[in-house]
């Protein structure tokens, strides 16, 4: 394969704004989109102003992952892994990607392990990596076996932190203020994750029909419809009515149009440590795990709750069963009360198929003991 040097692709990358509005209509892409665009730029920047080898490669995949219209948080996640994965070659002595080897990869998960990082950071990491030297190998830059065998990471299943009812009540009792207690409800509510909220338009609220409109979720990107509790509604009205009409955004911070995770965080940790429950280590999404846990125990089926969290499989949802199968425990408390009520009044009566079994097996037994040595 032939070595290839940066400057000899700079001249296929747009090293300015007008011209990456130009990049843009060229694919069809709209101007308003510039969010985008800007992450774009930002991550060329970065990977030119890097000084490492090679990222001329890596400036093409960031243009790859462009064009099949990833959010702007996907790209500049993208443009840090990218650095990472480069510095991390180079300092071992890989210049040129045309000789990355399967031992490469390897050691670049034994070092992201070596960071301390979790096994779910790890895993997500190797996916990025995969992506990239997938696309390399269409390039033709990479030999294919370099990716011939499996390369994951098992991740811990972990439960869903969901928030217990009594924990729940002393947080909500502790919020006055309107905005906030309306934020906390929806979120609780609806299951939405925080940056869809954020994200969320007055206009795409419908109060007399108690919906959101979500138009792209913030992982899948697939627009769904969610519902308002009375409670929900109740808060959102009060806070309607307070809020600066001539803002878009349904909560912003004081004195700005919108409201970032940040602020969003801080708010939800001061009532936490007013409620005195900041040492639990609750989170917004532990709200929604809230409002998925509370639905299933309440009797919705999983087919129906997979549609309201935006899970791209049922799968995913399933995890929240582990936490409220009512058939399982009340089999566990029934069994339970059996052997406890044994240890005071004495061995209970077996099922009579199983009395059967054990009969026969002790019966067997006692046929081979007559049965004489073989010689």
């Amino acid at each position: 394969m032939v070595h290839t040097s940066i400057e000899s692709h700079d001249s296929v990358f747009p090293s300015n704004v007008h011209h990456r509005l130009t990049y843009d209509s060229a694919f069809g892409v709209g101007r308003a989109d510039h969010k985008r665009t800007h992450a774009l730029d930002q991550g060329i920047q970065r990977l030119r102003e890097g000084n490492l080898p090679e990222t001329h490669h890596a400036q093409r995949y960031l243009h790859h992952k462009y064009r099949l219209n990833l959010r702007a948080s996907t790209l500049r996640g993208t443009t840090s892994f990218l650095l990472s994965f480069l510095t991390f070659l180079t300092a071992k002595g890989t210049t040129h990607l045309e000789t990355l080897t399967r031992e490469d990869l390897e050691a670049f998960i034994e070092h992201l392990h070596d960071l301390g990082l979790q096994a779910s950071t790890v895993s997500s990491r190797v996916k990025q990596v995969k992506a990239f030297v997938r696309f390399l190998i269409e390039e033709g830059v990479v030999e294919p076996r370099v990716l011939s065998k499996r390369l994951t990471i098992r991740v811990p299943e972990s439960l869903p932190r969901a928030i217990p009812p009594e924990d729940l009540r002393r947080v909500l009792g502790v919020i006055e203020d309107p905005r906030d207690r309306a934020m906390i409800l929806v979120l609780l509510r609806t299951g939405m994750r925080i940056g869809e909220l954020l994200d969320t338009a007055v206009k795409e609220v419908l109060l007399e029909e108690r919906k959101v409109l979500i138009y792209e979720a913030q992982k899948n990107r697939v627009g769904r419809v969610v519902y308002l509790s009375d409670d929900a509604r109740d808060a959102l009205k009060a806070w309607l009515q307070k809020r600066d009409p001539t803002k878009d955004s349904l909560f912003y911070a004081r004195g700005k149009s919108t409201m970032c995770y940040t602020t969003a965080r801080t708010i939800f940790q001061r009532y936490l440590l007013k409620a005195g429950l900041d040492h639990k280590g609750y989170t917004l999404h532990s709200l929604r795990h809230t409002f998925a846990t509370e639905l299933l125990n309440a009797g919705m089926r999983l087919e129906c709750l997979q549609p309201l969290l935006g899970h791209a499989s049922l799968q995913m949802t399933r995890r929240y069963a582990r936490l409220s199968d009512k058939t399982r425990e009340e089999e566990y408390f029934k069994a339970m009360e059996t052997i406890e009520k044994e240890a005071i009044d004495g061995p209970h009566e077996l099922d009579s198929e199983l009395q059967e079994i054990l009969e026969e097996a002790e019966l067997l037994a006692s046929h081979r003991e007559k049965l004489p040595e073989p010689a």
